[in-house]
C-alpha cells in the first residue's frame, strides 16, 4: 500500500534507519573489517524506489541514525580521523559526535560536497511524503570534538573553558584537574587495536587535564564499560549534584512554548545551553523536520525547556522524540521540558518482551496502558531499535513470527507514534559478531551488512526479492498493520480493555490471549491477539458496557478483518444475557483486527 502524503489520519510510524547500513550491499561481515572491506551505505542509496519502499509501511518520520560527523578511523583527505583509543569498532559510535555542524563522510559519495548530498536527500525524502528526523546527542561528545564546519563566530565546545577547574557553570566540560587522560585498556579489541596503532603511527592519545566520561565517571583513567570514547558535558549541574541554573515555576507546567521562551529571554544560563540551541536552530534551517534526542534525561529538564520551546517557535511542525527511561519523570519532559514523545520501553516494550519469552502473562497490559493515561498519546512504541535486542535473535523471541503478537500490540494499543527498525520486517536475527558489536543487537559500531536487510534490498530494488517464503509473509504482514494503524482514525481513541471480562480458561481464551477495542467518534476496532504456539478458539464477549461505547454496533452486523489478507469475516450474536460476541478463530502467534463492514 503507498500511502499519499495526507493519508495519516491515524496513528504516527517512525521508520528508523541505521544510515551506514542500509544501501550496504557487500556481504563479507569480516570481523573488525574496515570500509574497503566490509562496505558502507551512503545517502545515495535512499533514492526513488528505496524512500516509496520505506513509505509503504505507513512511514510518516523517517528517522536517520548516525547522520551526524562522529568520530571514526576511516581517512579522508582534507577531514580529521580519530585516535584508535577513544574509538569503538572500526567505523565508529554514531553518538560521539566530534562536529555538530556537519555529517559522516562516509555516506557521501563525495565527501567534499557531503553536506550538499545530505541537504539532496532531506529533498527526496520530503517528496515521498515522509519527515526527516535526526539525532541530537546533548549529554556527551567526542574526545576530540573540533568543529571545521561551524558558522563564522561559531566557539567550539571547551575553547574558552578553564580546565584547572573541575567546575564551573560556563564550563562545556568537567576536568580532573593535575591528571592526564589514559584510556582503558581495551580487551575487545586486542591485537586489531595494536595494528591500528601501528597503521595510524601514533603515540598515545593526548588529553590534559582529563575530562569526565560521557556516563559521568571521574576518572583519568576511565573503565572499559563505561562511555571512555565521550566527555561529559556541563549542563550547569555542580559536581555535588545542585543547579546552578534558573528553575522553571511549576506552573509552567500548563503554559504553551511562547511562554517558556519568555521566561528565559532574560535569564543567564550555562553556556553550553547556548551552543546546542544554536545547532538545533542550524539543522531546522538546513530543512530537518526534528530531532531524537539521546539520553534525554541525563540532561536538566529546565534545558529541555530552553532549547525545545525555542525549537516550535521556529518550527510549530517539529517533531521531538526523547529516549528517557524513567516513568516518574516522564511528565517532567512532556509538559516542562515540551518534548512531543518519549520511549515507553520501562513499561511496555518491557512488559511485551517478558510475555513474549514466557516469562509474564498477558494480564499485566491492561495496567501498563492505563496507569500513563493522562499521557500516554505522549509515548513512542517499538519492539526494536539500534539499542534493543532483535526479535528474531534467540535472546528475545528466536524468530520474527513468534513476536508477531507483541508488535500488534505495540501498534494499535495506544495513540502515540510506532517505530519500526530496518531489517525488523524481514526477521533480522543480528546473528554475527563483527567486532565491537555482539550478536543479538544490529552493529552500530562497525561497517557490515545486514543480511536480512540485504535480502529485501535485492541489489538495490528495494522489492524483498531475496527474502524467503516466511521473511515475505512476515514482511507484508508488517505493511498492512502498520499502514492500517497510519489510515485508522478509531487509533486516535480511546482504550477499553476486553481481556479481564473474557478470561475463561476453559473457553479458549487463557493468559496467552489478549484483546481490547480502541475508538474515536463513529470508528471503531476489535483486537484479538494470540501469544501461543497454538491456535486459540473462542468467542470474544463484548458486554453492555462496552458495546454502549460503540456506535452502530448490533447482533447480526459483519465485522471485517483488517491486518491479514484472508479477507475474513465475522458476525456478531447476541448472547443469553444480552452481551455481544464474535466468534474468534486464530493461529498461533497471530492477531485479528475487526472493523465493522460499511
Amino acid at each position: 500500500m503507498n500511502l499519499p502524503a495526507a493519508a495519516h489520519t491515524g496513528k504516527l510510524v517512525v521508520y528508523q534507519v541505521f544510515t551506514r547500513l542500509f544501501g550496504n550491499q557487500n556481504s563479507t561481515n569480516k570481523p573488525w573489517g574496515t570500509l574497503a572491506e566490509n562496505g558502507v551505505g551512503k545517502f545515495a542509496d535512499f533514492d526513488d524506489r528505496a524512500l516509496a519502499a520505506i513509505r509503504a509501511y505507513g512511514v510518516s518520520h523517517l528517522w536517520y541514525t548516525g547522520v551526524l560527523h562522529h568520530a571514526q578511523l576511516t581517512r579522508y583527505p582534507d577531514i580529521s580521523d580519530d585516535h584508535p583509543s577513544v574509538v569503538k569498532g572500526r567505523a565508529g559510535s554514531p553518538y560521539a559526535i566530534k562536529d555538530y555542524y556537519n555529517v559522516n563522510p562516509d555516506l557521501a559519495t563525495d565527501p567534499r560536497h557531503r553536506l550538499a548530498e545530505f541537504a539532496a536527500l532531506v529533498a527526496r525524502t520530503h517528496a515521498h511524503g515522509m519527515q526527516v528526523i535526526i539525532d541530537i546527542v546533548p549529554n556527551h561528545l567526542a574526545r576530540a570534538y573540533r568543529s571545521t564546519s561551524a558558522p563564522a563566530g561559531t566557539c567550539d565546545f571547551g575553547v574558552d573553558d578553564n580546565a584547572s577547574l573541575e567546575y564551573h557553570r560556563d564550563n562545556n566540560f568537567y576536568y580532573v584537574p593535575g591528571q592526564d587522560f589514559s584510556p582503558p585498556d581495551h580487551p575487545a579489541q586486542g591485537q586489531w587495536l595494536a595494528d591500528a596503532y601501528a597503521a595510524a603511527g601514533r603515540c598515545a592519545f593526548q588529553e590534559s587535564p582529563a575530562k569526565w566520561t560521557g556516563d559521568g565517571a571521574r576518572l583519568a583513567k576511565p573503565r572499559w564499560n563505561d562511555w571512555f570514547e565521550t566527555v561529559k558535558v556541563n549542563y550547569g549541574i555542580r559536581p555535588d549534584g545542585s543547579t546552578d541554573f534558573p528553575l522553571l515555576p511549576e506552573h509552567y507546567r500548563n503554559l504553551p512554548v511562547v511562554e517558556h521562551v519568555r521566561f528565559w529571554a532574560d535569564k543567564s544560563v550555562p553556556n553550553s545551553w547556548t551552543k546546542f540551541r544554536a545547532i538545533a536552530l542550524y539543522w531546522l534551517d538546513q530543512g530537518v523536520d526534528g530531532f531524537r534526542f539521546d539520553m534525554a534525561e541525563m540532561v536538566p529538564v529546565e534545558f529541555w525547556s530552553y532549547m525545545n520551546s525555542a525549537i516550535k517557535v521556529r518550527n510549530p511542525n517539529a517533531t521531538l522524540l526523547a529516549e528517557v527511561y524513567q516513568p516518574g519523570r516522564y511528565r517532567d519532559y512532556i509538559q516542562l521540558g515540551k518534548m512531543d514523545y518519549l520511549y515507553d520501553k520501562v513499561d511496555l516494550y518491557d512488559c511485551l518482551k517478558n510475555i513474549v519469552r514466557g516469562q509474564e502473562s498477558t494480564a499485566r497490559l491492561d495496567a501498563v496502558q492505563q496507569q500513563l493515561q493522562d499521557i500516554e498519546p505522549h509515548l513512542l512504541r517499538f519492539l526494536e531499535n539500534h539499542d534493543e535486542q532483535r526479535i528474531a535473535s534467540p535472546e528475545f523471541a528466536g524468530s520474527g513470527a513468534k513476536g508477531w503478537p507483541a508488535m500488534v500490540v505495540t501498534t494499535l494499543l495506544g495513540q502515540g507514534p510506532t517505530m519500526l527498525y530496518f531489517g525488523q520486517a524481514q526477521g533480522e536475527p543480528a546473528a554475527a559478531d563483527l567486532g565491537f558489536g555482539r550478536a543479538s543487537r544490529t552493529t552500530i559500531f562497525d561497517y557490515a551488512g545486514v543480511p536480512a536487510h540485504q535480502a529485501w534490498l535485492n541489489g538495490g530494488r528495494c522489492d524483498g526479492g531475496g527474502l524467503s517464503q516466511t521473511q515475505r509473509l512476515l514482511d507484508s504482514a508488517y505493511q498492512r498493520l502498520l499502514s492500517f494503524s497510519a489510515c485508522s482514525a478509531s487509533l486516535r481513541g480511546a482504550f477499553i480493555p476486553l481481556h479481564q471480562a473474557n478470561l475463561n480458561e476453559t473457553g479458549g481464551y487463557d493468559h496467552q490471549c489478549y484483546s481490547f477495542a480502541r475508538c474515536h467518534l463513529s470508528d471503531w476496532l476489535l483486537v484479538f491477539v494470540n501469544f501461543a504456539a497454538s491456535p486459540r478458539r473462542c468467542q470474544l464477549q463484548l458486554p453492555k458496557a462496552v458495546c454502549a461505547q460503540l456506535p452502530q454496533i448490533a447482533a447480526g452486523r459483519t465485522l471485517s478483518e483488517k491486518i491479514n489478507a484472508d479477507g475474513l469475516q465475522r458476525r456478531l450474536e447476541r448472547t443469553d444475557h444480552g452481551d455481544l460476541q464474535l466468534l474468534i478463530d486464530c493461529p498461533a502467534y497471530s492477531a485479528q483486527v475487526f472493523q465493522l463492514t460499511a
